[in-house]
């Protein structure tokens, strides 16, 4: 059970998979390891600082921030800090969450 994010260096050292995840984009997995559906979220077609809810029936279990940006994930669907919730910085990897993930902001710098 992951409590964190690790850097590629750092998911690669320790003989994890990265998930494959472009520029400009967040990726979420419905299993952790990177494995099962994945969705997308394009940074240009995503509005900053707005609450996403992910599709009904989805949770994440894992995912690569590429956006460029601070990202927050939240186990409230609603984007609410009563849940778990983490930032995230750019270039990170969290390959198992600590709690299913609803909904994210992406944030100005």
């Amino acid at each position: 059970m992951a409590t964190g994010f690790l850097t590629p260096d750092q998911a690669v050292a320790a003989g994890g998979r990265l998930g494959d995840c472009g520029a400009g984009q967040l990726c979420l997995w419905e299993k952790p390891q990177f494995k099962g559906e994945r969705l997308t979220f394009e940074l240009a077609d995503t509005d900053i600082e707005s609450c996403v809810v992910l599709p009904k029936g989805f949770t994440a279990d894992a995912y690569a921030n590429h956006t460029g940006r601070p990202v927050t994930l939240y186990q409230s669907a609603e984007c609410a800090s009563t849940g778990d919730f983490h930032t995230h910085p750019d270039g990170s990897y969290t390959p198992e969450s600590a709690y299913q993930v609803r909904a994210f902001k992406i944030w100005e710098r």
